[in-house]
């Protein structure tokens, strides 16, 4: 399967890379090492010395190199041997590396063109930055293909139905529904009037328990598949202005063709003091139970019965919720196509 290489994808929690350590992942089907020198600089290389192939990750950060554990060649951050135990450096001792960026409490890895990376480019996700923020962090590995799961979060439709006794409840599939696209940003927005939602959403929007709300989930992709959420309640008929949106990141890296890595979070603002701490903490916690024992077995059981076949091809019928979904999938479509300087195919 082909990935889109030009562009920003997450390869970890900031807090995941320790100073001194290193952390090993799959990436877009390469294997990669992401470390910490001891100025608390990120780098992130192939996971491969050039001598005998060993996989670094084995080895050991020694001050601002990697140390190879098969026979002691070290590496700096531009992927230079810098040291050699048993005489000259060779020429060609070279390892690969990818631009990588610490923002927004993420690292973001760009595998493409190390020309065109440009920090610019990263997607706005400044509501999980710590100093105006209380982020709970969470990780999931999913044996999916990363567009399945762009496809759940932009139609949350199906909250109704396999959450419903978690972030759903009935009405949610019937709501006002627009989707649509801004710049390089789409946007799905879905607005119930008159929910009444369980205890646990409603703490967790500040509204009161057991009353009718009006309740908005505005979900922004940015390819190729890292998603923003903001939702909010108000009491049915009240402003938005007077409710408490609470964003939350969902962000997908593929692992392969048909794995991936699943980043998400939930923010409150420090301005909440030890409320906002003590909410991030829990709701991030409460967010596990239906990604992981809802969300996780039926996208699995999608890719299962997929198997190997391209979406498209298996001619799925669509529904009023799925605009979102295909949009993103048909800009995607094009800045493959122009990527490989192909003219592009876009999905029906």
């Amino acid at each position: 399967m082909s990935f889109l290489r030009n562009t920003w994808y997450v390869a970890a929690w900031d807090e995941e890379l320790a100073p001194g350590k290193m952390l090993h992942r799959k990436l877009l089907g390469e294997s990669v090492v992401l470390w910490r020198d001891s100025q608390g600089r990120v780098s992130a290389l192939q996971d491969r010395c050039p001598h005998r192939f060993a996989p670094l990750h084995l080895g050991s950060v020694e001050g601002d190199a990697v140390q190879c554990r098969y026979h002691g060649l070290r590496f700096n951050g531009q992927g230079e041997c810098v040291h050699n135990p048993h005489g000259a450096i060779p020429k060609a001792a070279r390892v690969v590396t990818w631009p990588l960026v610490e923002r927004h409490s993420m690292l973001w890895i760009w595998m493409g063109d190390a020309a065109k990376a440009d920090a610019v480019l990263i997607p706005d996700f400044g509501f999980q930055d710590p100093d105006k923020s209380h982020v709970g962090k969470g990780y999931l590995a999913v044996k999916s293909g990363y567009l399945l799961e762009v496809d759940n979060i932009m139609d949350l439709s199906h909250t109704e139905f396999l959450h419903a006794s978690t972030l759903g409840s009935s009405g949610i599939s019937g709501a006002r529904f627009v989707a649509e696209r801004e710049g390089e940003s789409i946007w799905s927005k879905r607005l119930t009037d008159g929910e009444i939602m369980n205890d646990e959403l409603c703490d967790a929007m500040g509204v009161p328990r057991g009353a009718p709300v009006d309740r908005w989930i505005n979900v922004r992709w940015n390819a190729p598949a890292n998603m923003a959420l903001f939702a909010g309640a108000v009491p049915t008929g009240r402003p938005h202005s007077e409710g408490r949106e609470t964003p939350t990141s969902h962000c997908f890296t593929p692992e392969t063709g048909t794995t991936t890595h699943y980043w998400y979070s939930i923010v409150f603002p420090r301005a909440m003091g030890e409320l906002g701490a003590r909410l991030a903490q829990e709701q991030i916690g409460y967010l596990r139970l239906p990604f992981e024992t809802e969300d996780l077995p039926m996208l699995e059981g999608q890719q299962a019965n997929m198997g190997d076949a391209e979406f498209w091809s298996l001619k799925p019928i669509l529904l009023a919720g799925d605009a979102g979904g295909v949009l993103a999938r048909r800009h995607l479509a094009k800045l493959m196509a122009a990527e490989a300087g192909a003219a592009p195919t876009p999905p029906p």
